[in-house]
């Protein structure tokens, strides 16, 4: 029997560059599976000159609902679009393109839903609503843990990065969040993180490992009298995993959230808006997503 070579009325796919190891082909073809949505979902090793025809041809073809992007793309890609979404005027990144309409009204729209992905995970493990947070690293997904922490809530942020002066933007955009906002160099992680009861790293993958081999010299966390009861990181790269800071926070009696879990938020939103009316049944769809990575279901 020849097997079926006819190709999916639908693409959307996931760039980067490098992408080989991006886990979104399995997140979003285990939903479009179970939602019935006939769209093919692919990895795009893109180098930065490549974006001009890649667009373009997201523009004028039909068949393509949309892209994921990651890095070095986030900030490069918005300024292709014609419109776009809640926060990312302000953000100045995006991690996800929408082509919609068809002819000449076919339009680029830009989202960031790495907004949702960080909240939805944070709240997943249970890390409340926090006071204070620290964010690790300047990039566009830090940009996106910011705005993330001032929907939930939190009055103080400290910022720290390798390169102050270049992150001053970044500590701007948490003061027009209206959050109090601390930009401090690496060298301050360490103190850092034990004063913090939230930690978002997002810092690529082996960018923590001085830090974490200063916080496995010191002593496990205290609970405070006020607190939740727990100290939460989220570490975003996920892969390898469990990363040195994962393991280091682990070991001081914190709570880790995998970047998985942001991976899988920020997808199903992605999923919502490529498959537009035939989305359906959240729960189920996330379970599906769940089990493709091997992640525990909710």
């Amino acid at each position: 029997m020849v097997p079926d070579r006819t190709p999916a009325p639908f693409r959307a796919g996931v760039i980067g560059h490098p992408i080989a190891h991006s886990k979104s082909p399995a997140l979003h073809g285990a939903a479009y599976a179970y939602l019935g949505f006939d769209c093919s979902y692919t990895a795009i090793d893109a180098a930065p000159g490549a974006l001009d025809d890649l667009l373009a041809e997201l523009r004028t073809v039909p068949e393509w609902r949309g892209l994921s992007v990651t890095m070095p793309h986030k900030a490069a890609v918005l300024t292709y679009m014609d419109e776009v979404g809640p926060d990312v005027a302000e953000l100045g990144v995006i991690n996800t393109v929408l082509a919609a309409g068809a002819g000449s009204r076919r339009r680029l729209i830009g989202y960031n839903t790495d907004v949702e992905g960080i909240i939805r995970a944070v709240e997943h493990a249970g890390a409340g609503s926090p006071e204070r947070a620290l964010v690790l690293g300047g990039g566009g997904t830090a940009a996106a843990a910011v705005a993330a922490l001032a929907r939930m809530g939190v009055e103080q942020v400290d910022i720290c990065v390798r390169s102050p002066l270049k992150a001053e933007p970044l500590a701007a955009l948490g003061s027009r969040f209206g959050m109090a906002v601390h930009l401090s160099g690496f060298t301050a992680a360490a103190e850092l993180c034990s004063t913090s009861e939230l930690v978002i790293s997002t810092l690529p993958p082996h960018g923590a490992d001085e830090l974490a081999a200063a916080l496995n010299h010191a002593p496990s966390f205290a609970v405070e009298p006020g607190q939740h009861g727990k100290r939460v990181l989220l570490d975003v790269a996920y892969d390898p995993w469990p990363s040195a800071l994962a393991e280091a926070w682990s070991l001081r009696g914190g709570v880790i959230v995998p970047g998985l879990e942001m991976l899988l938020y920020q997808a199903v939103a992605q999923v919502k808006l490529f498959a537009g009316g035939v989305f359906h049944d959240e729960s189920a769809v996330i379970n599906v997503m769940c089990d493709a990575v091997g992640a525990p279901r909710r």
